[in-house]
């Protein structure tokens, strides 16, 4: 049980860490591209500004499935990289179907990934009201 929280958090670790950076250097590209289109975007120029960030977030949580659905399948918890990567989405975003499970020897573990499911979308949720909060600031106040 202690081997799992530790490999768990190990993961849950890995996966946010790697969300911060990419999102401080995609934010950071981000701030840029938009003091490039000047101060008063366009909706279009708006649309598509958040279009990025959006792109951003999907690129960055479909980056973190896989690490969980690539270590099940080492760990061999789950036999095959389509069934790993099932378990991984669903857990990850806490659907939890329960049409397929993994071993219970591997049940600690693979709840890690709901753990950082849950952190991972809510850093998502608070840089895009942030971001969203610069782009439309008389809309949402």
């Amino acid at each position: 049980m202690i081997a799992q929280i530790l490999w768990g958090s190990l993961f849950l670790g890995i996966c946010i860490f790697l969300q911060l950076i990419l999102l401080v250097s995609w934010i950071t590209a981000l701030q840029s591209l938009k003091d490039r289109m000047m101060t008063k975007l366009g909706w279009l120029r708006q649309t598509y500004f958040i279009c990025l960030a959006l792109a951003m977030i999907i690129v960055i949580h479909s980056i973190q499935i896989w690490i969980w659905a690539v270590a099940l399948v080492r760990l061999k918890a789950l036999a095959s990289y389509s069934d790993a990567l099932y378990f991984s989405i669903v857990t990850f975003t806490t659907v939890g179907y329960g049409d397929l499970t993994i071993d219970p020897e591997f049940r600690i573990f693979g709840a890690m990934a709901a753990v950082t499911g849950v952190l991972a979308f809510g850093i998502s949720t608070a840089m895009l009201v942030n971001l969203l909060s610069k782009v439309f600031p008389n809309v949402l106040r």
